[in-house]
């Protein structure tokens, strides 16, 4: 962008340069034309009438005029007169070539008109005009990469500045540090260290309060499942306000459990426990935990797929098919199928848990990713939902460098696809 400008800049400098140096030029050959007239005029011998031989024929000419007698000329020169007699420089045209004249009158009645071929001046003065130009039109390029190189030394420690931040983990929040920076770039270092400073206490207080607060009500949770269970001896059996009760504390632990879930997706927390595993094993074991609850609810739920194998943690992948059949279960009817597919497609892994329930509408689709948004469902248990089932599978699908799509399911429900990414099994 610098280079372009100064480019630009320098070229019509040039250019100015060499109009102004072209018009000097003229002016000092229109007085060369002057003096020539003016010798001319002084050394005419009185008698000379006939022709006078130059050197410089066919360049240069000149006449001596009384009136219509013609008193001297040059070899070449016309019958007529080159100008007209008024004192002063013209152009005229004589013998193929136009020609630049200046005519003088003497105290005698004589006129004077010398005369040089235009071309030829014009050639003279570009010649000498380009000799001081042209080394600047050379050097123009040299200038553009010393331009270059020096604004490629001064952006050194922008770029450096740059690929500290780009490089480093997500959940790398140090200081960046670079050497002996320059005073225009200090600012703008102390400006990104006061930013991850803040976005690192704000992490670790949202991490600190999401696990501090899920620990600390696990535990009236629990004794008030206690209590509940103790009350149940006192109370008639299927008495609908200790049910209600159950119903929300079950809701509360299950909400309590997903605020820990979605604590524990932090990238740097489970990163290093990644293995090369069989996600089709992985998800035999997790539909078989789960089958007693999809036949107590009276639906179908089964396995298909192959071997294939992907590079993930155990415990996050569980969780996540864990979610996706929970969801499953809880929005569709009696009698609905549910079906797991771990397959091998082109483009690597692929995950799909589909269903014959309600669905979801498309335009509803995206906001089931925000944590606490709940779609709905027809199912009898879709209201007991806390919203955060989906978020946790986002963040885990995130943290596994897949991606997620919800569709419409040729069971006439949902699909879910997760599709990870290829594992190079010789590494």
């Amino acid at each position: 962008m610098l280079v372009a400008p100064f480019s630009l800049v320098s070229f019509i400098a040039t250019l100015n340069g060499y109009l102004s140096s072209m018009e000097e030029a003229e002016k000092l050959l229109d007085t060369q034309l002057a003096h020539a007239n003016d010798i001319l005029r002084l050394a005419r011998p009185k008698a000379a009438t006939q022709g006078v031989t130059s050197e410089r024929e066919g360049e240069f000419a000149f006449q001596v005029w009384r009136g219509t007698k013609m008193l001297l000329a040059s070899d070449g020169a016309p019958s007529a007169p080159i100008g007209e007699y008024e004192d002063g420089y013209r152009y005229a045209n004589f013998g193929g070539y136009r020609w630049r004249t200046y005519t003088r009158s003497s105290a005698d009645g004589a006129v004077y008109i010398v005369a040089e071929r235009a071309d030829l001046r014009h050639l003279v003065a570009e010649k000498v005009v380009l000799e001081s130009v042209l080394p600047l039109l050379l050097w123009l390029p040299v200038s553009a990469m010393l331009v270059w190189v020096l604004v490629s030394w001064g952006l050194r420690p922008l770029r450096e500045l740059s690929r500290q931040i780009n490089t480093r983990r997500s959940d790398d929040l140090s200081p960046v540090h670079i050497e002996n920076p320059p005073n225009e770039l200090v600012w703008l270092i102390e400006s990104t260290n006061s930013l991850f400073a803040r976005l690192g206490a704000a992490f670790e207080r949202e991490k600190h309060f999401a696990a501090h607060a899920a620990h600390e009500l696990r535990t009236p949770l629990s004794v008030l499942k206690v209590h509940l269970h103790n009350l149940a001896g006192d109370v008639a059996e299927g008495n609908p306000a200790l049910a209600h009760a159950n119903a929300g504390v079950e809701r509360m632990h299950h909400l309590v459990e997903q605020i820990l879930d979605l604590n524990r997706t932090n990238p740097e927390l489970i990163k290093a426990n990644f293995q090369v595993l069989d996600l089709h094993s992985l998800a035999q074991r997790v539909t078989a935990t789960a089958w007693p609850g999809f036949a107590e609810s009276g639906q179908t739920l089964f396995l298909e797929g192959e071997a294939v194998v992907i590079n993930g943690d155990v415990s996050l992948l569980e969780a996540l098919l864990t979610i996706l059949e929970d969801n499953a279960r809880k929005y569709c009817p009696a009698g609905a199928e549910i079906r797991v597919v771990a397959s091998q497609d082109k483009g690597g892994p692929v995950l799909t848990v589909d269903d014959s329930g309600p669905g979801i509408p498309v335009n509803k689709r995206q906001r089931v990713f925000e944590r606490f948004y709940r779609a709905g469902g027809a199912g009898s248990e879709g209201s007991n939902g806390c919203g955060l089932g989906l978020p946790i599978v986002e963040h885990i699908v995130q943290v596994h460098g897949a991606g997620i799509t919800l569709g419409d399911s040729d069971l006439g429900g949902l699909v879910v696809c997760i599709e990870f990414p290829a594992v190079d099994e010789r590494s």
